[in-house]
């Protein structure tokens, strides 16, 4: 494939990131291709996170640089970033929506922030999305905390998709759902990428995720990105980290990709 900028939705150049005197990504580069599901995989602490809310604009970084959708990303203040956020959407851990709203308002909420649109066209449009995560249009009356971990995840995500986006980030999508929600919300990831043409971002520690949903999965250690490519390329790297991941007592799940 040729590597012509058009080819990538992110591109990320050399970046570094400290707190203090702690430095959590150290000189990385990564490249995100557009359409694809990447997943990134490291260590409890070990900048995944970090690295996410960096190229979002969250996390102020010390040097390198960031192209989402081929604008330059700064601070949440700069130009640029704000015209880059047109074209993504987040699901944050645990879903991080708005408790003194309904699922149907949290869905709204982006829509009111960045558009003009009439009340009935809302209501419209957050039951489409609704339904395009598997929900009804009654579940979209109940508040977050009448919802089910399933059902808090598939709301945030809705939201996440409120303003049709060309790249989704997703931080940590299927933790503290049990196995079987876990494998419907992927499955559903999976079909919505398939069926939007999306570009995602997932981070995850989640080995059944990694192995059915993504594409290529990125391995951060050291606050670099140690490997890099399919599954099958992963198991086979000998960074001591990934093995000690991916050949450890957990990873036996791990067969070939069925989605």
């Amino acid at each position: 494939m040729d590597a012509s900028a058009g080819e990538f939705a992110i591109r990320v150049s050399d970046l570094v990131v400290g707190f203090g005197r702690r430095i959590v990504i150290d000189h990385l580069s990564l490249d995100v291709r557009r359409g694809e599901i990447l997943g990134l995989v490291g260590a409890s602490g070990g900048g995944k996170s970090v690295l996410m809310r960096t190229i979002i604009g969250l996390i102020p970084r010390r040097s390198g640089e960031i192209e989402v959708m081929g604008a330059t990303i700064g601070s949440t203040h700069d130009r640029g970033t704000q015209m880059a956020a047109g074209k993504w959407g987040i699901l944050f851990q645990q879903g991080a929506l708005f408790s003194s709203l309904t699922a149907r308002q949290n869905i709204q909420f982006p829509l009111r922030e960045n558009l003009a649109l009439s009340d009935a066209l809302l209501e419209e449009i957050a039951t489409a999305k609704l339904e395009m995560v598997g929900l009804t249009p009654e579940d979209g009356d109940k508040f977050p905390s009448e919802l089910s971990g399933g059902m808090t995840k598939r709301v945030a995500l809705a939201r996440a998709l409120a303003l049709d986006p060309a790249i989704v980030f997703l931080d940590e999508p299927t933790s503290g759902l049990d196995p079987i929600a876990a494998g419907d919300f992927d499955t559903l990831i999976k079909t919505l990428q398939r069926t939007l043409g999306l570009t995602v971002f997932m981070v995850t520690h989640d080995l059944a995720s990694l192995n059915t949903v993504c594409d290529r999965v990125a391995a951060l250690a050291d606050g670099k990105i140690v490997a890099i490519g399919p599954m099958r390329e992963l198991l086979q790297s000998e960074h001591p980290w990934v093995r000690a991941y991916f050949h450890g007592k957990r990873s036996l799940m791990l067969q070939p990709k069925a989605i």
